[in-house]
């Protein structure tokens, strides 16, 4: 059977035997959006949990709207347009209103990319700047969590007289569920409070993963972290396979979030009968297959279908490289897996962004790992702890040489976006 894969901006087409296939996951159908612009006026005017966002903005004197990098393919000019022009009708200059790009530690946008981001116009006409996490004079504090987190937000928000957020909801990880109070934390925190947030204590929690919020140490902490910075308003969507509008959200940081959660919930997940010998998966295709770093959610996306001893096939382009200096440091620092999480776990050791290769750990603990790749040559991809693969398709032929004939496969064509799941057994009466 032939199969599209996410893969970069045009995807790759992979075959794979009928017969050992068992499912290939996906979004349940859903119609987009057919008026979009008009949808989202509708939820700034009739949003969940608080005032329309016309009377949040009377009467106030600046704005900061803070937005995704180019690793989200959020719909921004739709989404933004119509928020623009309420916080202007509503006496807010243009002049005055900050859109502010939550790179986390991630590296600033670039001008080509800002313009992909929120379309010319947008681009052209307002004041678009770019989150610095590792410049702690950029942030506020605004003390320490519960937990003993130290909260470092922009000083560039916190000091905003009407603060909004605009993102995507989809599966995360770690932290259940992407959108709402992930663009405060870590969207537009510091350092040192990415680092805490994303420390083992946190991450290697069971509940830590895609699709749990109730329970979720990561979720909660972050989001106390947020109600703590302040949100005014957030404007959320959701998309399909194709990147359509299919949803939005608007209102309530929390409330706004719960609820498009649920609609996300209902459309992205999919499941298996039982685990599968091997997945074949995707890191979702640009731009989230830009660089390796971000092709680790796609390994972690199939984790829980995978059988233990199993093997998960990722494709990704990797169009940009492994990833941050720090991060490509942890490889040369690290000789094993095992090496790497004594040191985080047991030593004073951290290096940014170390959190990412600790998910590739939680991967490895279970799975083998093959890497499809046109982005790295294979004696770099042997230094990242997982195994190089000429295609798809020779990958699959090897795992079936180990496994047996009649070794089963499962596909995400999409990878981290969908929620893969095993079928719950249903609860015996009593």
């Amino acid at each position: 059977m032939q199969i599209d894969l996410e893969y970069g901006r045009s995807g790759l087409t992979v075959t794979l035997p009928d017969k050992n296939l068992v499912k290939c996951l996906g979004y349940r159908p859903a119609e987009p959006i057919g008026n979009a612009e008009e949808v989202v006026r509708a939820r700034l005017a009739r949003p969940t949990g608080t005032e329309p966002l016309a009377c949040l903005a009377t009467g106030r004197q600046n704005a900061c709207v803070v937005i995704c990098d180019i690793t989200r393919p959020v719909p921004n000019e739709v989404l933004l347009t119509p928020l623009l022009e309420t916080l202007e009708d509503r006496g807010i200059a243009r002049n005055r209103i900050l859109i502010l790009i939550a790179t986390g530690l991630h590296r600033p946008s670039t001008p080509e990319e800002i313009v992909e981001m929120v379309g010319p116009r947008i681009a052209r006409d307002y004041r678009i700047e770019s989150h610095l996490g590792q410049d702690r004079n950029g942030h506020v504090s605004l003390g320490d969590s519960p937990h003993g987190v130290p909260i470092w937000i922009d000083r560039r928000y916190v000091e905003a007289d009407l603060k909004i957020t605009v993102g995507l909801i989809e599966p995360h990880f770690m932290a259940g569920f992407s959108g709402g109070r992930k663009l405060i934390c870590p969207g537009i925190a510091a350092l040192e409070t990415i680092r805490a947030w994303h420390s083992p204590r946190f991450l290697e929690h069971p509940m830590a993963r895609a699709g749990a919020i109730e329970g979720n140490p990561v979720h909660e902490e972050n989001t106390w972290i947020a109600r703590r910075a302040g949100c005014d308003f957030i404007v959320n969507c959701v998309i399909d396979a194709r990147r359509r509008l299919l949803h939005v959200v608007a209102g309530d940081m929390e409330a706004a979030l719960v609820e498009g959660i649920d609609f996300v919930r209902r459309i992205v997940t999919d499941t298996v009968s039982e685990p599968v010998d091997v997945v074949v998966t995707s890191a979702a295709g640009y731009p989230l297959d830009a660089t390796y770093y971000q092709s680790i959610k796609g390994m972690v996306g199939a984790l829980e279908i995978v059988k233990p001893g199993g093997t998960i096939i990722v494709a990704a382009e990797i169009s940009e490289g492994i990833g941050s200096p720090e991060f490509c440091r942890l490889f040369d620092e690290n000789p094993t897996m095992e090496r790497f999480m004594e040191r985080i776990t047991g030593e004073d050791y951290f290096v940014m962004d170390q959190w990412q290769l600790e998910e590739l750990a939680k991967v490895r603990r279970k799975a083998e790992v093959r890497l499809v790749t046109d982005g790295l040559p294979d004696d770099t991809v042997s230094r990242l702890f997982v195994e190089s693969a000429s295609s798809v398709e020779s990958a699959v032929a090897d795992t079936l040489s180990r496994y047996g004939p009649d070794a089963t496969i499962a596909v995400i064509p999409k990878g981290p976006y969908v929620l893969a799941e095993v079928e719950k057994a249903p609860e015996s009466a009593n």
